[in-house]
Formats: C-alpha cells, sequence, structure tokens
C-alpha cells in the first residue's frame, strides 16, 4: 500500500476510534477530551491493538491540531477582554500560577525530579483548562452564576500567562540554565514582536477585510483566515518563537475585526477535526506500564494539583475583594489540568529537558482530573454551606463585605488626571517606539540590501544618503505620531493646567522627552551610515528640536494614522454596544449588588404576544422589571404599563438572581434563539440606555417622597432597586419613600437621568 493510502487508512483508524469513544463520552455525561484520549490510548502502540504505519504523519497533524487550536483560542480571547477582565481576574490567575508554579518546583524536587523538570511541571501545574470548565458549566447551566464572570477572566488571564510561558520556558530550555540578562533580553523581544504585529495587523487587517467585504463569502473568508494563521505561524518561527505564539496571535488580531465572529463561527468545524487528532495523538502516548510503575507519582500530583489550585485559586479571588461565595466556587472549579499541560510537557520532551516517561504521568493526571471537574464543582455549595458553620462570623463579615467606593466623590481629583494623562503618554510613547524600532531595524537590513543591490554603481556616500533619507521619511509619519498631542492628551493638559499652573512644567518636561526619542531616532539613522563628532550631533539635535514646533502646527490635523488604527480597534465592540441590551460596565456594576440583568427574545408562537406588560405576570409573579423592549432598530426605554409585546422583542428584565431564575422558568416556553432585526452597524444608535447609581442627600427632590409622587416614567426614567442600612430592595412598589443617604439605582435614557443628578 502507497504511503498516502497507509495515512488514510492510520486517520480511519483514529477518526473511528475518536467517534465511537466520544459517543460514549456524551453518552456517560464527560468532556469529549476524555473519548479522544482513550481513542488514543486504545488505538495507540503500547496496547496492540492496531498497527499505524505513518507515526510521523499523525504527529505532523497533530501540531496542526494545536495551531488551530491556539488561532481558535485567539479568535475567543482578544487582547481588548484582556483589559475588561478586571483587576480581580489578574489578581486571582496571578495569584494562582505563581503559587503552583512554586508547588511544581518544590514537588519535583520531592521526587528527585531535575530543576529544569520541576520548572516544566510548575508551568503545567498552573493552568486549568478552558474548554473543559465552559462546557461543565453550559451543561449544567452555571454560566449566569454570579461567580461565573470572575472565573471566565482569570481563564483568560491564564490563557495569555501559558502562552507567555511557552515562550519563557523554550528559550530556558534551549540554554538549559536560568540566565536574568537572557531570559530578560527573550521577555523583551517577545513583547517588541507582540506589541509590532499587533499594531500592524490592527492598523492593516480590518481595512483590508472591510474594503473587500462584499467579496468575502463564507468559502473566501475562512481561506484568507486560514492563510493569515499560517502566514502569521511562519513570520513567528521564523523570528525564534513557537508556531503556536504566531496562530494565537493572528486570531487575537482577527478577533478585533467585524468578521471575527463568522471567523471564528466557519473555523470551528476544522478547529474539532484537527483538535480531535492532537487529543488522540495525546492518548497514543499513554503507556500501561509507565502508567503502573508510576502510579505513585500520578496519584502524588494529582492529589497536590487538586488541593493546590483549589487553595491558590480561593485565596486569590478572596484577595481581590470577590467574597467567600465567588471564592469557593472558583477555587473547585478550576482543580484540573487544562489543554496547556499537554503542550508544555510535549515540549519539554521534544526539546530533551524532561524524560520520557513524564508525558504519560502528565496525561493520566490531566484525565484523572478532568473526570472528577464536574463533581468538584457540584461539591463546592455543600463545602460552601460547611464553611459557614465552622468559620467565625466576623471573618464571614469581613470577606463578604463589598463597598460603594466606584460611587464616591474622589478624594483626590488631580491624581486621577495624572494617572489618566501619564497612561496615555507610555502608551503613545510604547507604541510609537515599537514602530519606529521595526523601521530602523527592517531599514538596515531590507533597504540596505535592496540599495547594494540595485545600486551598487554609486559610491558608498550616496548609498548612505539615500538610505538615510528614504528611511527618515518612513519614519516621519511615526516621529509626528510619537510627538504629536493627540484630543486625549490636549484635554488632560489642559485640565491639569487649570488644576495648578505649576502643572504646566512637568506636562512641558514630558513634551520635551517625546521629542527627544523621535530625534535619537534620527540620530541613530544618521550614525549608523555616518561617523560624526558630539559637536554635529549636538547642532543636528538643536536644529531638529527647532524644526520639530512648527512642523507639528502644521500637520496636526492632517494625522489619520492613529485615527484608523483606533477606529479598527473599536470597529467590533461598536457593533456589538449596538447590538447589546446593555454595557458591560453597566452590568458588571449592577452586579456587585446581586441586581442581574435578563435578556430574552419573544418567541412568535408564545402566548405573551400582543398582550400589554401589565397584564403579563412578569412583575407579580417573577418580581422583575422590564426596564427595555428592543423592535429591530427601535428601542422602547422604561416601556408603560400599555405597551404590548410582538414577536422577536428583546425583553431585558432587571432584577435579584432568585428573580431573574422565576422570570426565565416562567420564560422557558416562551423565548426562541432567534434574533432579527438587528440594526446595522452602519446605522446611527438610538440614545444610549444607562443604569446609574444616585445618593439621595438632603436636598434632594428625591428624599422622603414616594415613586408614586416623582412620577419618574412621565420623565422617561424609574427606579430598579435602592441600598438602605446596607440591605438591597429590588422591586420597590409605588408607594415605598426614598430616604436620606439611600443608595437608588435609576434606569432610563441617558439625558432623562443625567437631569436628575
Amino acid at each position: 500500500m502507497s504511503e498516502e493510502l497507509n495515512l488514510v487508512k492510520d486517520l480511519a483508524v483514529i477518526l473511528i476510534a475518536a467517534g465511537v469513544f466520544t459517543l460514549l463520552s456524551k453518552a456517560l455525561k464527560q468532556p469529549l477530551i476524555l473519548g479522544y484520549i482513550i481513542a488514543g490510548f486504545v488505538v495507540g502502540p503500547h496496547l496492540g491493538l492496531f498497527h499505524l504505519t505513518s507515526t510521523e504523519a499523525v504527529e505532523q497533524w497533530s501540531e496542526i491540531g494545536i495551531i488551530f487550536l491556539l488561532f481558535a483560542l485567539g479568535l475567543e480571547f482578544s487582547f481588548k477582554k484582556l483589559l475588561k477582565v478586571g483587576s480581580g481576574a489578574m489578581i486571582m490567575a496571578g495569584i494562582k500560577c505563581i503559587g503552583m508554579f512554586i508547588v511544581g518546583i518544590i514537588l519535583a524536587q520531592l521526587m528527585n525530579w531535575s530543576l529544569m523538570e520541576g520548572i516544566f511541571l510548575g508551568g503545567l501545574l498552573s493552568m486549568s483548562s478552558t474548554t473543559i470548565i465552559i462546557k461543565a458549566y453550559g451543561d449544567m447551566g452555571l454560566k449566569n452564576k454570579p461567580y461565573a464572570p470572575l472565573i471566565f477572566g482569570s481563564l483568560v488571564v491564564e490563557d495569555l500567562i501559558a502562552v507567555l510561558l511557552m515562550v519563557l520556558l523554550s528559550t530556558l530550555a534551549s540554554t538549559g540554565r536560568f540566565e536574568g540578562g537572557q531570559m530578560l533580553l527573550a521577555l523583551g523581544k517577545l513583547v517588541f514582536f507582540l506589541v509590532l504585529w499587533f499594531l500592524v495587523g490592527i492598523y492593516l487587517i480590518p481595512t483590508v477585510l472591510k474594503k473587500a467585504r462584499k467579496l468575502l463569502n463564507d468559502e473566501t473568508l475562512l481561506i484568507v483566515a486560514i492563510g493569515l494563521c499560517f502566514g502569521m505561524v511562519t513570520v513567528a518561527e521564523s523570528v525564534g518563537f513557537s508556531s503556536a505564539l504566531g496562530a494565537f496571535v493572528m486570531g487575537s488580531i482577527l478577533a478585533e475585526t467585524l468578521e471575527g465572529e463568522r471567523i471564528e463561527h466557519l473555523l470551528g468545524n476544522i478547529k474539532d477535526l484537527f483538535g480531535a487528532i492532537f487529543f488522540v495523538s495525546v492518548g497514543m502516548m499513554v503507556d500501561p506500564a509507565v502508567i503502573g510503575a508510576q502510579w505513585l507519582p500520578i496519584l502524588l500530583i494529582t492529589v497536590v494539583a487538586m488541593i493546590g489550585i483549589l487553595f491558590f485559586s480561593s485565596t486569590g479571588a478572596l484577595l481581590a475583594g470577590s467574597g467567600l461565595d465567588t471564592a469557593v466556587h472558583a477555587g473547585f472549579t478550576l482543580a484540573q489540568l487544562g489543554e496547556f499541560a499537554f503542550i508544555i510537557a510535549s515540549l519539554g520532551c521534544s526539546m530533551g529537558v524532561m524524560r520520557d516517561f513524564i508525558y504519560p504521568v502528565i496525561i493520566a493526571v490531566s484525565v484523572i482530573t478532568t473526570f472528577t471537574t464536574p463533581y468538584m464543582i457540584k461539591a463546592a455549595d455543600p463545602a460552601l454551606r460547611w464553611l459557614h458553620k465552622v468559620l467565625p462570623e466576623s471573618f464571614l463579615k469581613k470577606v463578604n463585605s463589598t463597598t460603594s467606593d466606584d460611587f464616591k466623590s474622589r478624594t483626590d481629583k488631580e491624581d486621577n488626571v495624572w494617572k489618566s494623562y501619564l497612561n496615555l503618554v507610555f502608551l503613545r510613547i510604547v507604541i510609537y517606539t515599537v514602530l519606529l524600532l521595526a523601521i530602523f531595524l527592517g531599514s538596515d537590513y531590507f533597504l540596505g540590501n535592496l540599495i547594494d543591490k540595485w545600486l551598487g554603481n554609486w559610491s558608498d556616500g550616496a548609498r548612505n544618503l539615500l538610505s538615510v533619507i528614504v528611511t527618515i521619511l518612513i519614519m516621519s509619519p511615526f516621529l509626528y505620531g510619537l510627538t504629536m498631542r493627540s484630543n486625549g492628551l490636549r484635554k488632560g493638559q489642559n485640565l491639569l493646567s487649570r488644576m495648578r499652573h505649576a502643572n504646566m512644567w512637568p506636562v512641558i518636561s514630558i513634551d520635551i522627552l517625546r521629542i527627544l526619542i523621535a530625534v535619537a531616532f534620527i540620530l541613530a539613522v544618521i550614525t549608523s551610515h555616518y561617523e560624526l563628532s558630539w559637536i554635529v550631533l549636538l547642532l543636528i539635535t538643536v536644529v531638529l528640536l527647532i524644526f520639530a514646533i512648527p512642523v507639528r502646527k502644521v500637520l496636526k490635523d492632517r494625522f489619520t494614522l492613529e485615527e484608523r488604527f483606533f477606529e479598527n480597534l473599536g470597529a467590533n465592540e461598536k457593533r456589538e454596544k449596538m447590538r447589546a441590551p446593555i454595557t458591560t460596565t453597566v452590568r458588571e456594576n449592577l452586579e456587585k449588588y446581586n441586581v442581574h440583568i435578563e435578556a430574552v427574545t419573544l418567541s412568535p408562537d408564545s402566548q405573551f404576544v400582543g398582550k400589554e406588560l401589565r397584564s403579563l405576570p412578569f412583575r407579580k409573579k417573577a418580581h422583575v422589571n422590564i426596564v427595555k423592549i428592543s423592535r429591530g432598530s427601535q428601542s422602547i426605554i422604561i416601556p408603560s404599563g400599555d405597551t404590548p409585546v410582538y414577536p422577536y422583542d428583546r425583553i431585558l428584565a432587571v432584577g435579584t438572581e432568585s428573580q431573574l431564575n422565576e422570570f426565565k422558568e416562567l420564560m422557558k416556553d416562551e423565548i426562541t434563539d432567534v434574533q432579527i432585526g438587528f440594526r446595522s452597524e452602519y446605522s446611527s444608535p438610538s440614545e444610549e440606555f444607562v443604569i446609574r447609581p444616585y445618593v439621595v442627600d438632603e436636598k434632594s427632590f428625591m428624599n422622603g417622597k414616594t415613586l408614586r409622587e416623582m412620577s419618574l416614567r412621565n420623565m422617561g426614567c424609574m427606579v430598579i432597586c435602592f441600598l438602605r442600612d446596607n440591605e438591597l430592595h429590588t422591586n420597590p412598589s409605588p408607594d415605598e419613600p426614598i430616604l436620606q443617604d439611600d443608595l437608588v439605582w435609576i434606569a432610563g435614557q441617558e439625558s432623562s437621568v443625567g437631569k436628575l443628578e
């Protein structure tokens, strides 16, 4: 049989076995990954039931599987999503990863493993499984629980940490020893290329896809996306990084485009296919003889991993101020090894820094912890009830206390303005410095070789002069971008100068610093081709500084690079904002007070269709408030009791978790997954719907009045809940009075709510 047909036969065996065992996994309500690994074990060489002839080809296909898994992860990731997960998720993920990394090194030493093996063990023990947790939460109906956002946010942070770990561990393994300078150099190189790829990708790719949108059917878009993925994989490997990093970066870039969601959907089946081959190849590495011989390390690592992850995750959540309930659920949920454990272990074995028996040990640990995941999640509630019984009341009160600092007046407004201003300055310097450095390095390599090839008969002085002029011309828009004052910087500077005139001196110093960095790049280009004395360099610097001021004034209204970049970066978010019934910020602020939001789409077969809100049981039975109805491009904010509901209306309800559970139970036969009439991203959105807190003071018009007396609905607003003496009151009756020092949540159109402040 030819080699090609051998590969087909091997793939047939692998995929049939994967299909059979995934069916069994679904029947037993276990994760599909378990089915894939067991299938790999059955068809693998150690059991001897089948003989695969093209194991090298299967390994190559599994590497492609890793590429598609990381590409899909990048599509789900988005760097902007990392900025939105909040400090709580970062703190929890950071404490968990650092703690388990140290535990892994100590555990390896206790088992007489080498230091390098301990470092890799610590790295793979730090990662929980995003795929398994999301699947388990979906199957168990836990995605809308109050603790779910923190857990999902920490998984996003862990995914990024895992990608960084892969790069750093590869560098460490290649040198065979820890060298601080080399590791910092590798980290700096990683940051440089990540920023460069992200900036160039966000500027170019969304623009091209937007212009070619009419030509991109599903087939063409899928081919373009996979081509971009493999192109970035090639670029990443050419500069010394892994293929997985390149795939992840391109996925995160495409996630910011308007086509990101569509690409993710189109890629689903391909990712599942190659992902199945990868996990089956993982199962093929399971050696029963090794597992039998290493049962004690497997048991020890399993117990330490589950207990350690539970402890550090819960501790991190508590230190992040999330409360005991969230901390316990987070700890029990994350207590398993994720897909990155396979990848990191495979990396260590392939680079020769981990012994071969460790790989099947890690697989066995991962299989055990994956199998126990649903049971660990279910065990969180009994554990929480037990902790409430045994822990002191004072401790419980302390860890569960929440504050409303977000709504307190700033004690030092100037410090906050300085913080925002310096963040903008730092971001601008980093972005443009990376771009200018890339141009400088690229010019030295590509432009120099091109000029030498095509203009070799020119004198050295002429070639050097041409190279300097062309390089500076290419740099010029980015040099200006580095030194210019954007609208955000200008507003910050004006505000600081109004607060205190002395603030202008450090602001001017920062402007001069940015100009000096730009001048330094120009001097670097010149001195790379000419040897000049320090006097000449000083004269050039003075001339450039004098020339920079009028040039900035001439070009300030003609600079479009930055506008295009941020337009591309925010396009997807702008569309999602139009589609979403309520902003993420509002949702997160409400959840701090156990007030949640549920949006459902009314089915055309619902018994409620055509009826007025006042006749429906939403408020009487479920005790929720209907604050918004989206109907095609129309948004009905604070609908009156006379408002009828129609098929495919998107109804937004606000209430506590228990009230919304009653609402969902009431609506379970009345809703549909189909959503129609979404507004095009090119049409103008209606006025924004907001929910804002309002602290009632002595002079407030609300003080002492009932909701009926205030008639807020006539103003396009309504009170959905209020805090009084740390007790939340939801769904208040019309005759409920509002008292001084109450924290009242008011929903309505932005202009209407703004009039109350």
